[in-house]
């Protein structure tokens, strides 16, 4: 894969919006006190721990689109860092995907404790909902009740938590392509096709854009995970801040295994093409969606 620098305009709208996703954080987690306060010290280290924002950047850039609130996409984006936090919490644990590190420190239940970092990630995905619920998210309780009905669909049984359990069950079984795409389609598209969608939502766009809004986040959330699945493969662990290679050792069904390194740097791309052609509709308006095709294909971590 040829090295691409990421659009500046790019990189600095998507740090502006980490910046403001982690003061939304800071001021809807709870502060560490009180007898429950090892809880909320280990929601914030899970929560506050850096990353991409990604998924925070997708939110608020299709509020945009919709012309909606800023404010409101903000605690709509804080909402679902929340959940990719907890999401991440207890893929780290020992029953799960059982890693040590994570974004280059310890995995929460590295830095407190199985028990804790179990009740963490609860609160978080708790709180999600308090957040999306709250009447400073949306004035209308019929948008805000549809923030909360999306988002549960995308990251329960039928989404994120199912891909899970598909993932886990697919360890060493030789799954094939399709198999593949289905379950990362509900473990990782699902959540980013929710964050390109909520905007359209909190704008009260018609359900054509919201389609294509949402087909737009799954086709980007399959390269995502592509090339997730490439890093584990070929990159650094000093970027990546975990260790390479855990996949195969593993035995997990991946992108990898069923296309090999240079068939799934093609499914990507064919992905992000696509993802990209949907959005001609909505002219230069959507160019920062995509830019974010590029940004995922160079990632290196």
């Amino acid at each position: 894969m040829a090295e691409v620098l990421i659009d500046t305009d790019l990189a600095g709208a998507m740090a502006d919006t980490a910046t403001a996703v982690e003061d939304v954080l800071r001021r809807e987690l709870p502060e560490p006190k009180g007898p429950a306060a090892r809880l909320h010290d280990a929601m914030r280290y899970g929560a506050l721990g850096g990353g991409k924002r990604l998924r925070a950047f997708l939110v608020r850039t299709g509020a945009r689109l919709a012309e909606a609130d800023d404010e409101g996409a903000l605690r709509v984006a804080a909402a679902v860092e929340m959940m990719h936090a907890y999401s991440l919490i207890h893929d780290d644990l020992p029953a799960m995907d059982d890693d040590d590190m994570r974004r280059g420190k310890p995995s929460c239940h590295i830095a407190f404790d199985e028990a804790t970092a179990i009740l963490a990630g609860d609160a978080l995905l708790t709180s999600t909902f308090e957040v999306l619920s709250h009447e400073a998210t949306h004035p209308s309780a019929e948008i805000r009740l549809e923030l909360v009905r999306a988002l549960a669909e995308a990251s329960g049984a039928s989404g994120m938590v199912g891909g899970q359990m598909i993932d886990l069950a697919a360890q060493h079984q030789g799954a094939d392509f399709d198999l593949i795409t289905v379950l990362e389609r509900m473990k990782t598209g699902a959540l980013i096709a929710f964050s390109c969608e909520a905007g359209a939502i909190l704008g009260e766009c018609s359900e054509p854009v919201r389609d294509v809004l949402r087909a737009y986040g799954y086709d980007i959330g399959l390269a995502f995970q592509i090339v997730d699945d490439l890093l584990d493969v070929t990159g650094d662990e000093a970027a990546l801040g975990k260790k390479v290679g855990k996949d195969a050792a593993a035995g997990k069904a991946t992108f990898i295994g069923a296309l090999g390194v240079e068939g799934a740097r093609r499914e990507a791309r064919s992905l992000i093409d696509r993802g990209v052609a949907r959005l001609d509709g909505f002219g230069a308006d959507a160019e920062p969606l995509r830019a974010l095709g590029t940004f995922v294909l160079q990632r290196r971590n």
